[in-house]
Parts: structure tokens; sequence; C-alpha cells
């Protein structure tokens, strides 16, 4: 026990934000800006793409195709994408792990070239069908990146980055959607004759990654711990710390490869078995919930439908719809250095419980938007305060706490779970949203607003503090709770949490 307390506190170098790191972190952003995109595109074309299809169908059949069945098509072309992004989920894990991180990342790329074609040309060939396929093989870029982006960050970044490193990810993601609602606009790409382009500008980031792929490096920590080739993680480290003085990174990453190599391979079930695997296991499965199960992406999807339902006219519900991701990449720039200050549990309890009371409020205002002057408006005020807080934590925060929970050995196969269960919430909020809107109308809410009280309430009791802690440090803590022996943590709020794990 003693040589493992030593181990956890080795503290690497600082070094300095290198150019070279920067590319790194564009390398890998790019993924993050294809999901975001992708996340968004959706939103503001949604009448053109139902007027598609039901121009196809007319032209096919000689009868118009009926409401019902236009919407089912639309839910299912929205929600397509997290299928796809549940496939990918699964595979982000052994695929970084065959792969390697920077390759990966590179092979996914294609596969998003690849579905960005399908969608371009789905209107040229009459064919909606391929739309749905295009956003089925994106989901599966996606999914892949949604594992693939958050753990190059935190393997390439060092500790006293690795909070502000993560959250460009969602950064990442944030612009994504912001660039396609002002590419949306009925001025620009939004209407009948260029929504296609609109669909296929998806291939933008996955070119820019491509040309980026030679000057980007691997990640040091998978050169040295899974393919044991200490000198080039050497080389990639000077590389990306802008200084000789290394020493502590090896160090620190021998320790967890001491670690790995000490224990029997993971298998899924040591997940349920063990209790040093199962408990960070769970927490980052509520996290990923707690981003799903907000509301947020009935916002992201449907916030035209919303806004127009509050009574603005269509065109200016569609600009309204740009507020969304202007809050977002505004309040993400906001949380970069505060991740690192203020830690990812406390940015995650305000998030969730700013989400809880403006989701009441989101509620209220819907409600009473015909009885009471100025509630139209307001409820569009609510929401855009309402994804304020979503960015301030539960926007960014599940994606890189998975990969602080774990060493380098159960990290791939807990970072595929999490992003399975991410996507598979996903695609049941993406699908089932317009259905809920219209049998609960005004209250759409009342559910979400339940979810983010208990995923406050789990934050509070279990999640632990990782501001400034090594990931060896973090994972002996598991190890030591299933030994009954756990050091304390060394912040107030981490020993409350602690206890109840």
């Amino acid at each position: 026990m003693e040589s493992k307390t030593l181990q956890a506190t080795i503290v690497p170098s600082r070094g300095r934000v290198t150019g070279r790191l920067m590319l790194a972190v564009l390398y890998a952003v790019m993924g993050s800006l294809c999901f975001g995109y992708n996340t968004g595109v959706i939103n503001v074309p949604e009448k053109n793409i139902k007027d598609f299809v039901n121009k196809t169908d007319w032209d096919r059949s000689g009868s118009p195709a009926s409401s019902d069945r236009v919407t089912c098509l639309y839910a299912l072309i929205v929600a397509i994408f997290a299928v796809g992004g549940c496939v990918g989920g699964i595979l982000a894990g052994a695929w970084s792990n065959f792969f390697g991180r920077k390759h990966g990342m590179a092979i996914s790329a294609v596969v998003g070239v690849v579905g960005a074609a399908l969608m371009y040309f789905s209107k040229q060939a009459a064919a909606y069908e391929m739309i749905i396929v295009g956003r089925l093989v994106i989901g599966f870029s996606s999914g892949l990146y949604t594992g693939l982006t958050p753990m190059y960050l935190s393997e390439v970044s060092s500790l006293h980055i690795r909070g502000a490193l993560g959250v460009l990810h969602q950064l990442g993601v944030v612009c994504g959607i912001l660039l396609s609602q002002i590419l949306g606009f009925p001025e620009i790409l939004g209407t009948d004759d260029y929504w296609e382009i609109l669909l296929g500008l998806t291939i933008v980031p996955c070119v820019v990654q491509l040309l980026l792929l030679p000057v980007c490096p691997e990640s040091p920590r998978f050169l040295l711990i899974a393919k044991e080739q200490e000198e080039e993680a050497r080389r990639v480290l000077r590389m990306l710390r802008g200084t000789d003085v290394i020493d502590d990174d090896i160090q620190e990453m021998k320790a967890e490869a001491c670690h790995t190599a000490s224990e029997p391979k993971i298998r899924l079930q040591d997940f349920v078995s063990k209790k040093s695997l199962r408990t960070p296991l769970i927490i980052s499965i509520v996290m990923q919930l707690s981003q799903q199960l907000s509301g947020i992406n009935g916002i992201f999807y449907y916030s035209s439908s919303l806004f127009k339902g509050a009574g603005l006219e269509e065109d200016t519900a569609i600009h309204a719809t740009s507020g969304v991701g202007a809050v977002m990449v505004s309040m993400t720039l906001v949380t970069i250095p505060l991740m690192d200050r203020l830690g990812r549990r406390t940015l995650h309890m305000v998030g969730l419980g700013g989400m809880f009371l403006f989701s009441i409020l989101i509620t209220l205002t819907l409600a009473l938007k015909d009885e009471v002057e100025g509630f139209k408006i307001g409820s569009i005020v609510v929401s855009l305060i309402f994804v304020v807080f979503f960015a301030l934590g539960p926007g960014s925060i599940p994606w890189l706490i998975v990969a602080e929970l774990f060493a380098q050995g159960p990290r791939s196969v807990a970072i595929s779970v999490s992003v399975l269960v991410n996507w598979v919430a996903n695609f049941i909020v993406g699908y089932s949203f317009p259905f809920i809107q219209k049998g609960l109308g005004d209250y759409t809410f009342l559910p979400f607003t339940v979810f983010l009280l208990l995923f406050a309430i789990f934050t509070f009791v279990y999640l632990p503090e990782t501001k400034g802690r090594t990931i060896e440090d973090i994972t002996m803590v598991w190890r030591a709770k299933e030994d009954k022996s756990a050091p304390p943590f060394k912040e107030d709020e981490n020993k409350a949490a602690a206890s109840r794990l």
C-alpha cells in the first residue's frame, strides 16, 4: 500500500502550451465540431425536409404522405443519428485500442465523409432513405468521436490543464451546433433549394481533420502503456510540453502501467463484480444520463417548433434558435478557466440545480403564455437561461469525467459503456420528444424536471472531485475503498462524496 501511495503523489510537470499541442487539440476538436454540427443541423430545415419527404412520396405513389407518416419519418431522420452513435459508442474503446487514438479518429473522419455524401446526394436521387442512411453513418462516426476525442484530449494534456482541454470537446460540439444554426437561416442555406448543401457541409471538418493527420502526434500515454514505446512517448511528450523535463510525466504513466500490468485482463463482468470498477462506472453512467435526460436535446432538435409554439413567426423562430447555439458557445468559453478552479463537481451541481429551476419556469411560461402578457417572449428567455446552466456543467463534464475516473486498463471499456448509454438516451429523447410534446403540450418539460432533481441529488451524494488529481491517484481511492482502506480525498467535498461510495 505504501508504494501505491508514493506513486499517487507524483505530480507531472506543468510544461507550456505549445503550437504542436494546439494542433493536436485542433485535430481532435474537428471530430467534436462534426458531432455538434450534425446534432444541430437537422433542427432548422425541418419544414424543407418534411416537404421533400412529402414530394418524394407524391412522385412515387401519386398521393401525398399522411401527416403522421411525415412526422414519423422526420423523427426517424432525427433519431437514427443516435442509433449510429450507439454503435460507434460501443466500439469506441476497442476502436481506440486497435487503431490508436490518432488513427482511430482519422478513420472516423473517412466514415464521416461517406455519411456527408449520402445526405448531399439524397435530393438529386429523390430518395429520403439516403438521408436516413447518411444520418446513421454520420452518427456512427460521431459515436466514435464522443469516445475518442475526450480520451485523446485527456491523454495529451498535462495534469494542470486537463480540465480546460477536456472542455474543448464540448466547445467544438457547441460551435458545430451554432454553425449549423447560422448556415440554416433562410437567407443562407435553409431553403428548398439549398438544404441538401446544409446537410452535406459536415464533410468540411472531416476533411480538415484528415489534412491535419500528418502533423499530429499519437497519445503519449497510449504509446507508453499500450504499445510499450517509451522512447517514442518521450519524444511526443517533449514536443507537446515544450520542455525536456518530462520524467515526472513518464513516471506517472509508468505507475499507471504498473498497476494495469499487475491486474488480470479487464472483462465486462468485472465492472459488476468489483466495487472498485462498479462504483465509478455507475457514476459515469448517471453522469451521461444527466446530460441526455435533462431535456436539452428537446431544445437542440426541436427549438424551432418550440419557439413557434410560443407564438413566434416561423422566420423569427428560426433566428431565435441560433441564440441557443450562441449561448452554448459563450458559456462553454466561460467554463474553460472555471473547470480547473471551481472543479467538476461544483460546476455540475450548479448546472443541474439551475436547469431544474428554469425547467419549472419554462413550463410555467408556456402554460400561461396566453394569460400573461410577455410570457411568450419570457418562455424563450428562460429557455436560453436553461441552456446557460447546461453549458456550465452537464454539457461538458460527463464527457471528460469518465477518462478521469478509470486507469488505462478499464478506461476503454468504461468509455464505451458510458458513450453507449449517452447515445441510447439521446435516441430515446430525440425520437420521443415530438410525441411527448404532442401529448403533454405546454407541460413537456415536467418529466425532465423530475430527472434533473434526481441527478442533482445523486451528484451531491456520490460524485467526488477530480480536479488537480492524477488518474492513478483517483483510481487508487476506488481500489482502497474496495479494500476498506481508502486514503482521504484532498478536498472537503471529496470526503463527503467518498464517505457515501
